[in-house]
């Protein structure tokens, strides 16, 4: 059930974000990074505390939503039409990750059904409705997918998560295709090895590989690196970019002999 955090009144007219899972780690920092220029929309599944502290910090309007479900999208937007009235920018950004590395032969079924409904099918079904009311605004609008180098990078010990992000990674590209002649411009942003808790179990291993080589710039992502992808698509930059991937990576995408 949906449920929010803030309260009082409407807020002046700004261009408006909605960033889902935008309480922690990459989300956080995009939200952060928004609400300079945007009244934000940030969803969130899990602390409430963390909740209220954005709020805090940013003035942006934290709403409980579990983005998996049908009747929590729905009641997203509605909770957005009928406090700000119109979207400008959505930032598809909430994921999770398995809940158990486990290898190909021995993942079951319940792991990946929960991957795909809260990393692709949660996502696509949000991004058709939000695109629905932008066509009806008539003002054109933007889409981000936040997916991860594991659309293209197989992990085998987690190979439900890289079908969620590939699939992800295609819903974005049939997105901009049919939403380009609306003037509404849909961007996939690929965050490589980012610093967030999502990684901490296996951060050190990671940084052990980033300093053998891993990455050409040599050092891990910090979210704030991906938000800054975030704004030069909210700024306008990449107007004419629509359907483009950035690779927020490290330079992990090149392939190099």
């Amino acid at each position: 059930m949906i449920a929010f955090v803030t309260g009082g009144p409407t807020l002046p007219v700004r261009r408006v974000a909605i960033v889902t899972g935008a309480t922690r780690g990459i989300g956080r920092a995009i939200a952060v990074e928004l609400a300079r220029t945007h009244n934000v929309v940030a969803t969130w599944r899990g602390r409430q505390d963390l909740a209220e502290s954005l709020e805090r910090e940013t003035g942006a309007m934290a709403v409980r939503s579990d983005i998996s479900s049908a009747a929590d999208r729905a009641a997203l937007l509605e909770f957005t039409r009928g406090r700000l009235g119109r979207l400008d920018l959505l930032v598809n950004n909430a994921g999770v990750g398995p809940a158990h590395r486990l290898d190909m032969l021995e993942a079951d079924e319940d792991g990946f059904d929960r991957l795909i409904a809260t990393n692709l099918k949660g996502p696509h079904f949000l991004t058709q409705r939000a695109a629905r009311w932008m066509i009806r605004q008539g003002e054109g609008g933007r889409i981000v997918f936040i997916t991860s180098i594991s659309a293209y990078a197989a992990s085998v010990n987690r190979g439900d998560y890289c079908i969620s992000k590939a699939g992800l990674s295609m819903s974005a590209a049939l997105f901009a295709a049919r939403l380009a002649p609306a003037d509404i411009k849909v961007f996939e942003i690929r965050p490589g090895i980012i610093r967030t808790d999502m990684i901490a179990a296996v951060e050190a291993e990671y940084e052990e590989k980033i300093a053998s080589g891993l990455l050409p710039q040599r050092r891990m992502g910090e979210p704030s690196d991906v938000a800054r992808s975030v704004r030069a698509i909210a700024d306008g930059l990449l107007d004419y970019c629509s359907g483009q991937v950035l690779n927020v990576d490290g330079g992990f995408h090149q392939r190099t002999l």
